[in-house]
């Protein structure tokens, strides 16, 4: 741009030397008669009264405003690259902020019936699942994690026993599709799983795909007591789950049974009757 500038000066600086400048001598107003050739070839002086002054002025305002022009554009230039630069490396700087604040950000979730957590996931601890006997009117109706590690209170007296352990009830007649009896009676354990870099998590009854847009975890069937019994709430279990141990003591407490649908009040299509009820742990 700089270069472009000099060749418009020096060529608009050349034009007005041919306009001014002396090309005769002896004579003191040879600076206003331009000399030129005849259509016969004769040559002949040609005067004219020209008003050099004023046109030289005109030359070096057309200079001075083509050069301050150039100068314009050439700033022009190096402002937008200066503010083009400046904002890419402030972008940088905000994405490099945002994705190390989202690096310690995420969700956690539980995977029933797995002693750890699924590729990509941080495992807090991993435990067996406790919950209240099958059979107690009252109290909590929840599934619980425990860890395997606990930090025990002190003895008490009074009776209120809500903390049980949680066994599989999966028996040859009660059983989802592809799981094995010898699962019956037996703890199941549990793993609480760190996600990084996600904010929601979703458990989605009645499929094993998460929708478009969604990370699936894991995915299994969902179980919850028997019928028969007091309300638990309803659990989604790995469809590889592993039993806690190798004991195998029928001791009761919190326990799983695997679930089918029944239509009627539960459309069908698209549900099928007396299917397993699958389901799949989402996050994003």
């Amino acid at each position: 741009m700089f270069l472009s500038i000099i060749a418009t000066a020096y060529t608009l600086s050349l034009l007005f030397f041919l306009v001014h400048g002396n090309t005769c001598s002896g004579d003191s107003n040879c600076e206003d008669i331009v000399t030129m050739p005849l259509l016969d070839g004769l040559r002949a002086t040609l005067k004219a009264d020209l008003d050099v002054k004023n046109m030289n002025d005109h030359l070096k305002t057309y200079i001075s405003l083509e050069i301050k022009k150039g100068f314009e554009n050439a700033m022009n230039d190096v402002m937008k690259q200066i503010v083009n630069k400046g904002i890419k490396e402030i972008n940088t700087t905000i994405i490099a902020v945002i994705q190390e604040s989202l690096a310690e950000k995420g969700v956690t979730y539980i995977r029933w019936g797995r002693k750890g957590c699924p590729a990509g996931a941080d495992i807090v601890y991993t435990g067996q699942v406790g919950g209240n006997l099958y059979t107690n009117k009252g109290g909590g109706v929840n599934y619980l994690c425990l860890p395997n590690d606990p930090e025990n209170g002190q003895h008490q007296s009074y009776g209120n026993d809500q903390l049980y352990g949680g066994e599989y009830e999966i028996f040859s007649s009660v059983k989802p599709a592809g799981w094995s009896e010898s699962m019956g009676n037996k703890e199941v354990p549990c793993a609480v799983c760190f996600q990084k870099r996600r904010t929601n998590i979703l458990v989605i009854p009645g499929r094993k795909t998460c929708y478009e847009g969604w990370h699936e975890e894991y995915n299994g069937y969902l179980m919850s007591d028997h019928i028969i019994h007091n309300k638990k709430d309803y659990a989604c279990v790995d469809i590889n789950a592993e039993p806690l141990d190798n004991k195998n003591g029928d001791e009761n407490g919190a326990l799983f049974y695997p679930l089918r649908t029944k239509c009627g009040s539960l459309r069908c299509p698209p549900y099928t009757n007396e299917a397993d009820v699958l389901c799949v742990v989402c996050t994003k």
